[in-house]
């Protein structure tokens, strides 16, 4: 079990809905990979590097609704900036799931 923490830590993560809008291999990347570019509405496009290519095809991630915390720190990446951390669940296998909600939600809507 991870370190417990405050009402007040949890609420300066900013987590928040996008929809994906371009997919790229990452070739540079140690671990195989994805480059995400992610519609976070008023927010602005962000991008992300996402190790999910086990599960995901390209054409699987495009258009669809992730979460994610947009306010981290930029991370560099080989030759990739990103900037959010999309969530999922590593399953059984290894393998990240991602997470999403239910229903199609606004992009850029924060998750409480």
């Amino acid at each position: 079990m991870a370190e417990e923490i405050t009402f007040e830590d949890f609420v300066k993560v900013d987590l928040r809905v996008g929809t994906i809008i371009e997919v790229n291999d990452f070739p540079k990347a140690r671990k195989p990979a994805y480059q995400l570019v992610i519609d976070f509405g008023e927010l602005g496009i962000k991008k992300s590097s996402a190790q999910i290519t086990d599960l995901y095809s390209k054409e699987d991630l495009l258009n669809r609704q992730v979460n994610a915390i947009v306010n981290f720190k930029p991370r560099q990446i080989a030759n990739f900036m990103s900037e959010c951390l999309v969530l999922g669940i590593y399953n059984k296998d290894g393998h990240v799931v991602l997470l999403k909600a239910s229903k199609e939600i606004k992009n850029g809507e924060q998750i409480s």
